[in-house]
C-alpha cells in the first residue's frame, strides 16, 4: 500500500490531506508538524485571536478527531530533519525514520527577524507567525502601554490596529517612503494611512529603525533621522522568508523557494511543494504567492497530482486584511500595472482598480465587497471593463461582468 508523507501543519497541509482522501486515496497518509496542535489558519492570528474574539480551537482548520476518522495519520509537536530522496526516508526528531512514496512538503515560511547588533535578541520584541507568537504577544498588549511597530506592510498594520484596538499607544516605523510601498498603489496607501491616523496611531514612514534600545529587554528605539521614542514592546513586520531548510538539504532545486514545476513537483519526482515555500511558473516568470487561497489552491491540485493526474496548476490570487472596522479584499496580482482607477461604492466603501494597458489585473476593494466580487470574476475571467465605465458610479457594479 502506498504511504504518502505530508510536512507542515497550516493550510496547505491540512488542504493536501483532505484532497487526497476526497479524490479517493486509500493508501497510508501521515501528516507530520512540529506544532503540538493540529493544523490550523495563519490570518487570525493577528487578527481575531490576537484581540481575543477567537478561541484557539476555532482556529483549527479540522477538529483533531477529522484525522483519526479519514485515517490520515497525526504525528504532532514532531520535525522532521532530514530528507533521504534516495532512500525515499524521513528524518525525525524522535530518532525515528519513515519510508514514503511520494512526500509533500507544505513548510511554508518564517518571519524575518532582526539582526541580534541592533537589539533583535531583547526581550520584548516579536514576530508574528504562528499560534506561539501569538500567545506570547497577546499579554503585552495592555491599555496604556507604548508598542513600536517595525514594518507598514499588512502584518505590521495589523499588528497597530489590534494595538490601538486594545488601549496601546502606537508607533509604527516603515522605512520605505510609504506603508504597503511594495503591494499596494498610492491610493491604498492613502487609505489606510488616514485610517491608522484616525485611530491615534503615530505612523512615521521614510523612517527606519536604527536600533533598539534596552540591556535586555527592549526600552525604545532609535530611528534613522535621529529620533528617539520609548516603548515597553516591539512588533517586527519587515516580511517572510519561504521554509527551504529541509528541501536544500535534499539538494532540490531552490529559487524564491522550493522550486517546481507547472504540477507543483520538485527537481525530485517524488517530492512535490505547495504554499507559501513554493515557487511555481506562471505567465513566463516564476511565481510565489503568500496566501490562504494559494495554499488551498496549490495544495489541492498537488494532491491531484500526486495520484498522478498531471494537471498544471492555474493560480488566482486572492488576499484580505482586516483592520479596525475595515475589510480589504484584493484580488489579481498588481506587479506591473500603470494605472490606478478609483470606484467610490456606498458609504465610505471604495475600491481601486489596477490596469497594465487596457488590461485589469487587480483590485483593492475597501469594505465593498460588491466590488471584490465583480472584480475578481472579471480577472479570472480575463474581461476589462474600460477604466472610465469603472469610475462611473451610474453604472451598476454588476453591468461591469458584460462588459
Amino acid at each position: 500500500m502506498a504511504h504518502f508523507v505530508v510536512v507542515g501543519g497550516g493550510q496547505a497541509a491540512a488542504s493536501l490531506v483532505a484532497k487526497l482522501r476526497s479524490e479517493g486515496f486509500e493508501g497510508e497518509i501521515t501528516l507530520i508538524s512540529a506544532e503540538p496542535v493540529p493544523p490550523y489558519q495563519r490570518p487570525p492570528l493577528s487578527k481575531a485571536y490576537l484581540l481575543g474574539e477567537m478561541e484557539e480551537a476555532r482556529l483549527y482548520l479540522r477538529p483533531e478527531s477529522w484525522y483519526a476518522d479519514q485515517g490520515i495519520t497525526l504525528r504532532l509537536g514532531t520535525r522532521v530533519t532530514g530528507v533521504d530522496p534516495r532512500a525515499r526516508t524521513v528524518a525525525l526528531d524522535t530518532g525515528e525514520n519513515l519510508s514514503y512514496d511520494e512526500l509533500a512538503l507544505c513548510t511554508g515560511s518564517h518571519p524575518r527577524t532582526l539582526p541580534e547588533e541592533i537589539g533583535g535578541h531583547l526581550e520584548g520584541v516579536y514576530s508574528m507567525r504562528d499560534l506561539r507568537d501569538a500567545d506570547t504577544l497577546a499579554p503585552e498588549m495592555q491599555p496604556g502601554r507604548r508598542a513600536l511597530i517595525v514594518g507598514g506592510g499588512y502584518i505590521g498594520l495589523e499588528a497597530a490596529a489590534v494595538a490601538a484596538k486594545r488601549g496601546v499607544q502606537v508607533t509604527l516605523v516603515e522605512a520605505a517612503p510609504r506603508i504597503l510601498q511594495r503591494v499596494a498603489a498610492e491610493a491604498t496607501s492613502d487609505y489606510f494611512r488616514s485610517l491608522h491616523a484616525a485611530h491615534g496611531v503615530d505612523l512615521r514612514e521614510g523612517v527606519g529603525l536604527e536600533r533598539l534600545t534596552g540591556t535586555d529587554r527592549v526600552s525604545g528605539a532609535v530611528l534613522s533621522d535621529g529620533s528617539e521614542i520609548e516603548a515597553d514592546f516591539a512588533v517586527v513586520g519587515v516580511g517572510i522568508v519561504p521554509a527551504t531548510a529541509l528541501a536544500e538539504g535534499a539538494d532540490l532545486e531552490i529559487e524564491n523557494g522550493i522550486r517546481t514545476d507547472e504540477y507543483g513537483r520538485t527537481s525530485d519526482p517524488h517530492i512535490w511543494a505547495a504554499g507559501d515555500c513554493a515557487s511555481f511558473p506562471h505567465d513566463g516568470k516564476r511565481l510565489r504567492l503568500e496566501s490562504v487561497g494559494n495554499a488551498i489552491d496549490m495544495a489541492e491540485c498537488v494532491a491531484r497530482n500526486m495520484m498522478g493526474a498531471e494537471e498544471a496548476y492555474a493560480p488566482r490570487p486572492w488576499f484580505w486584511s482586516d483592520q479596525y472596522d475595515c475589510k480589504l479584499q484584493i484580488a489579481g496580482l498588481s506587479e506591473g500595472y500603470d494605472a490606478v482607477h478609483t470606484r467610490r461604492g456606498e458609504g465610505a466603501a471604495v475600491s481601486h482598480w489596477y490596469y497594465a494597458g487596457d488590461r485589469l489585473i487587480a483590485i483593492d476593494a475597501m469594505n465593498d465587497s460588491r466590488a471584490y466580487m465583480v472584480g475578481k470574476r472579471l480577472i479570472e475571467a480575463g474581461k476589462s471593463p474600460p477604466p472610465e465605465t469603472v469610475r462611473d458610479t451610474a453604472v451598476d457594479i454588476k453591468a461591469l461582468l458584460k462588459a
